[in-house]
């Protein structure tokens, strides 16, 4: 089947747990930056997200239409019951914009946090289904174990089936979902993430900033990313002490928040690094940009990542970055051309690609440069945008197909019925003919 690859205006509307300023992980500022540049390309875009904090329920995101909605007031008995309340709220909210006479064109859910709206709205209304997997509960946990990781699987596999188009980020993760779900190839649409390009215009590095962390003659190791086992911080904190032992003037920042903050700040003062690493804590979105231009080198040792949108802020701020060879990583980053990469999981590695950025300045220049120019040409959010609306075209040409199909289906029922039913009204007028013959 072919797609043009026109604009044609859509309604689009976006189901996700997380939007700014609500960011709990990666998905916020994917949903946040898709949804604009959707926007500019004339579409209209309607956002459905869980409302925390001191936000309002409605706001005009810069031509997004942004609908929170709050959770029950009933305290829930676990996370699982947590996301199911917050489901049915949105699918509250979706069914009271259409009752006042909105439409839309294609329903875009994110991840298996919004399953359950995205499969309800889609059978209420016969709008059609798109899905991003920005990540599987199997990746995050080396495999599923215990019920709660085995129903969160199962639900990811539900909106895959469910959808008539699935998004992931990177081929790692195209053939992590043919794996899991057995879903046929050429529904599985590889449309990386991205960021915005002009993200670090007239951002310099601050000095005084810098100064909070680390001293001037310094090099700043940075890590900006949620603590949590799956991105390695555990494995760079063990590389530490090989690489001050070569290059005593460096130091670790650790950005971020998370479950493992006590456990990494245990390890570090077990292995004598009390001034040597330091936690920073969660930074703003504008603290974030000083940080990466404060940086000499950025260190993503991920264990499990299926995309990883920090690096490509980083490669784009001009920082050196390091990362492992696995997942979406391993696709962004070319090693020793844009980028150094290690072993996952080998702390010796990571310390090795680490001190050859430290020793080669040259190194570090040329990578930067080419870094910049491959986020710039093959990340932007223009092409991402135009990517996903050809999926959306996919998906709704598919769904019409669906429903001619079963009309096609019911009219051959009817004919076979109304066939079945003109044969009886003729069989007793026979018999009754034959009856009178004799």
């Amino acid at each position: 089947m072919n797609f043009e690859r026109n604009v044609k205006n859509m309604k689009i509307l976006m189901l996700s747990w997380e939007y700014p300023p609500r960011v709990v992980g990666g998905i916020a500022r994917v949903v946040h930056d898709l949804s604009h540049r959707l926007y500019q390309d004339g579409h209209e875009v309607t956002v459905v997200t869980y409302r925390d904090g001191d936000v309002p329920y409605f706001e005009d995101d810069k031509g997004v239409n942004v609908h929170r909605v709050d959770n029950f007031m009933i305290s829930s008995n676990n996370f699982i019951d947590w996301i199911m309340q917050l489901n049915f709220n949105m699918i509250a909210k979706v069914g009271e914009l259409i009752a006042k006479g909105e439409k839309f064109d294609i329903i875009h859910a994110h991840d298996w946090l919004t399953a359950y709206a995205g499969k309800t709205l889609k059978t209420a209304y016969g709008i059609p289904l798109t899905s991003t997997i920005h990540a599987t509960e199997a990746g995050r946990n080396s495999g599923i174990n215990g019920e709660t990781q085995k129903y969160i699987n199962d639900t990811e596999w539900m909106l895959t089936y469910e959808s008539s188009e699935v998004i992931v980020n990177s081929n790692y993760m195209k053939n992590e979902l043919q794996r899991l779900f057995g879903l046929p190839y050429d529904k599985i649409n590889v449309v990386p993430n991205g960021v915005n390009i002009n993200l670090f215009n007239d951002v310099e590095r601050d000095y005084d900033f810098r100064r909070n962390y680390a001293m001037d003659n310094e090099k700043i190791i940075l890590f900006m990313g949620r603590l949590v086992y799956e991105k390695g911080i555990q494995n760079l904190i063990a590389a530490m002490p090989k690489i001050l032992a070569n290059y005593h003037d460096s130091k670790l920042v650790i950005c971020g928040k998370g479950g493992m903050i006590d456990e990494l700040k245990n390890q570090a003062y077990s292995l004598g690094l009390g001034n040597k690493v330091y936690f920073a804590g969660y930074m703003n979105s504008k603290n974030v940009q000083k940080m990466y231009k404060c940086a000499d080198i950025s260190v993503f040792p991920s264990t499990y990542e299926p995309f990883g949108i920090v690096a490509l802020e980083a490669m784009l701020s001009g920082t050196p970055v390091v990362v492992s060879d696995i997942g979406g990583l391993n696709e962004i980053v070319d090693h020793g051309i844009n980028g150094m990469k290690s072993y996952a999981g080998n702390p010796n590695s990571l310390a090795d690609s680490i001190l050859t950025l430290l020793f080669d300045p040259k190194l570090c220049s040329n990578v930067v440069k080419n870094a910049i120019a491959k986020v710039k040409k093959d990340y932007n959010w223009q092409k991402i945008a135009q990517d996903t609306h050809f999926t959306y075209q996919k998906a709704i040409c598919e769904t019409m197909a669906e429903r001619q199909a079963r009309q096609i289906e019911q009219e051959k029922a009817q004919k076979q019925i109304k066939k079945a039913s003109d044969l009886t009204n003729i069989l007793p007028f026979k018999k009754g003919r034959q009856a009178f013959a004799q």
